[in-house]
């Protein structure tokens, strides 16, 4: 009802312009180019928060498969016991895969048959999501005493036990620990996550298993992939780049906690996890190599945030020569990202599994470090700035101290290439502060990124999840998030790239620790808030130059620029008012428009109208055509509106 809603309203500004008087005139000379639009504007901003990664992303079903999330017992997982069965299961430390992973699970049948079979269970992240005709790649290690042989049935149950959606077996088990794969297939089975995966044995024994996994059909297919889903919204926004691994999951809480690269590269059964900052830990599946995988597989390119020395318990590493190393870790990291087989790194990388190097041209010195109120981040930059740039000259390095932060904070000893300023404002703020905020900036200064940035509505992101708000934005933050961005792309010469935080939420109870957030999803479902569908309107409707432009009073949310390739003309419009506006629009400089142009209209019939998994598509984009436009003409913005038109000049066609 309300897409139906939104699409009247459209053509009725399509058909009545003319009825309305101006509020505000905007003149747009399209042949005065004032700057440049930077090529990596639009991109991504990650971090493990609100299950983005384990949960998430990272398509592995299986929680704490590895056994380590609690030293004191096995969380996700339960005993099964058929009919007539007797078992227990405890973690056994004597019993570990490797020096990494030191915990295993001891699986004790008693008593077990065909008819009452023993086992364990993972009920998943909040569900086994079951989907119908659909493989599933499950493996796991298992070692088994001298009493048993085999086999160990592997099924995708329902958490009830009533209902299996696939199966298969492993015929034999042997003393030594040894990975075994198999492939499960469901049928035609409706979609559900009320689901779990079990294995189970028909005979009396003892076995002990580590890092299980259940793996769907990933994004490109790609081992130890990435939620296909997920992917193809983030691919259908088409970032320029992608900032990782955060956020504050670079620094971690402490120093052990920090994002520890060389601990999330290679085999899994290499990689031991990490307590991220939220309140649960990592499995560092989705580590290092598999960031880049993921800029490859959406044509981004990476902006690497490094680790320099401070963590967010407010600890700290002194410049100087306790911090070389640390110093070092980051030039090693840059050399598994660029450097090629010859280095020790890209060497590593390749055997790994991405012989190429990859491009990179940003790293970011630390995350946030405005926190640091000792002032020792000017010399921890520095002591990292000289570093890379003594081995990287090309490299752009960005700092994370802003210019909104007092002045002993600032980084004064060496001059950043790069300054990432982070604002979560209340949408009123956005509103009244993006018509002249970066107007005041210092072009010789240098380039920002705004690294993360997002409106709320009225309750500050921190508000505990206990207010049961939703985790998503609605139209009313979606307005103002349009507005912020109107202003960035109008600086796009000096703004050379920015993204939305937090990016991904995990909307099941007790998986969200932020608010609000971009896109949403549960074990089977994803949506995009309007937020979202605002950022892909402005990603996919941009030019490469900003034109001169001047606006009559009132000021006006506007944006403008010119794609020199095509010839596309693109108008960005934002009506934050409950009613209409119209815009007289100019364009001089190009003779005659072609006789169609397209408008994409994002709105809805109150600002409190928002997307959800149980409606995904409540307020999205409706895209129309209009006809007979002249180089002078008054567009008429629905309330509640984001407008983009693109426009061709009759020469251009």
């Amino acid at each position: 009802m309300n897409r139906l809603f939104s699409t009247l309203l459209v053509l009725l500004a399509l058909s009545v312009s003319a009825a309305f008087a101006a509020d505000t005139a905007l003149v747009v000379d399209v042949d005065q180019a004032i700057g440049r639009v930077s090529p990596m504007h639009y991109g991504l901003m990650t971090e493990e928060i609100n299950h983005s990664y384990d949960g998430g992303l990272y398509a592995e079903l299986v929680q704490n498969r590895a056994f380590l999330d609690n030293p004191e017992k096995p969380v996700h997982w339960s005993v099964v016991q058929g009919p007539g069965a007797t078992a227990t299961i405890a973690l056994d430390h004597s019993e570990p895969l490797n020096d990494i992973l030191t915990n295993s699970l001891r699986l004790v049948a008693t008593n077990a048959s065909e008819a009452g079979q023993a086992g364990i269970a993972n009920d998943g992240y909040w569900g086994i999501p079951v989907r119908p005709n659909t493989k599933y790649r499950a493996s796991f290690y298992a070692r088994a005493d001298a009493n048993f042989k085999g086999p160990i049935k592997v099924a995708i149950e329902s958490d009830d036990g009533a209902t299996t959606f696939a199966e298969t077996k492993v015929s034999r088990i042997g003393a030594e620990w040894k990975l075994h794969t198999v492939t499960l297939k469901t049928g035609d089975v409706s979609p559900t996550a009320k689901a779990r995966l079990v294995l189970s044995v028909s005979h009396p024994g003892t076995v002990w298993f580590e890092l299980v996994s259940l793996f769907p059909p990933t994004f490109h297919n790609r081992p130890n992939g990435n939620r296909a889903d997920l992917m193809q919204m983030l691919a259908d926004m088409k970032p320029a780049f992608l900032r990782f691994p955060g956020g504050n999951f670079v620094e971690g809480d402490t120093l052990e906690t920090r994002f520890d690269w060389k601990k999330t590269i290679g085999p899994l059964e290499r990689r031991p996890g990490h307590m991220g900052c939220w309140s649960y830990r990592s499995s560092d599946g989705f580590g290092l190599l598999e960031f880049l995988d993921w800029c490859e597989d959406l044509k981004m390119e990476p902006v690497l945030a490094i680790y320099a020395g401070y963590n967010l318990n407010h600890t700290r590493i002194a410049a100087g020569p306790a911090l070389q190393p640390y110093v070092q870790d980051a030039l090693d990291e840059i050399e598994y990202v660029t450097g090629d087989t010859s280095t020790q790194w890209g060497a590593q990388r390749a055997k790994d599994g991405h012989r190429a190097p990859f491009q990179l041209q940003y790293v970011e010195i630390g995350n946030e470090d405005w926190f640091d109120n000792s002032g020792s981040y000017d010399a921890r930059f520095a002591q990292f700035f000289d570093a890379i740039k003594a081995k990287y000259p090309k490299l752009k390095c960005i700092s994370t101290v802003g210019t909104e932060h007092p002045a002993k904070q600032m980084v004064h000893s060496r001059k950043p290439d790069v300054i990432d300023e982070h604002y979560y404002s209340s949408a009123k703020t956005f509103d009244e502060d993006s018509p002249a905020h970066w107007d005041k900036y210092d072009r010789s200064g240098p380039e920002i990124f705004v690294g993360e940035w997002a409106a709320y509505e009225d309750v500050v992101p921190w508000e505990p999840p206990s207010r049961k708000l939703p985790p998503t934005p609605n139209l009313k933050a979606a307005l103002a998030d349009a507005a912020w961005m109107a202003a960035m792309e109008r600086h796009s010469d000096l703004i050379v790239m920015q993204c939305y935080a937090p990016l991904l939420v995990n909307v099941n109870p007790g998986a969200r620790q932020w608010r609000p957030n971009l896109i949403g999803y549960n074990a089977l479902n994803v949506y995009g808030s309007p937020s979202y569908h605002a950022i892909k309107m402005f990603s996919l409707n941009h030019g490469d130059t900003l034109l001169k432009t001047s606006v009559t009073s009132p000021p006006l949310h506007y944006s403008a620029t010119k794609d020199t390739r095509t010839g596309a003309i693109y108008l960005k419009i934002v009506n934050t008012e409950p009613t209409p506006k119209a815009v007289e629009l100019t364009l001089r400089g190009v003779g005659s428009l072609a006789p169609e142009a397209t408008v994409t209209t994002l709105s809805a019939s109150s600002r409190d109208d928002s997307n959800s998994i149980d409606d995904p598509a409540h307020v999205v984009p409706i895209t129309t055509t209009v006809s007979n436009l002249k180089p002078a003409f008054t567009y008429t913005c629905v309330p509640y509106s984001i407008t983009v038109l693109r426009l061709f000049s009759e020469n251009s066609r």
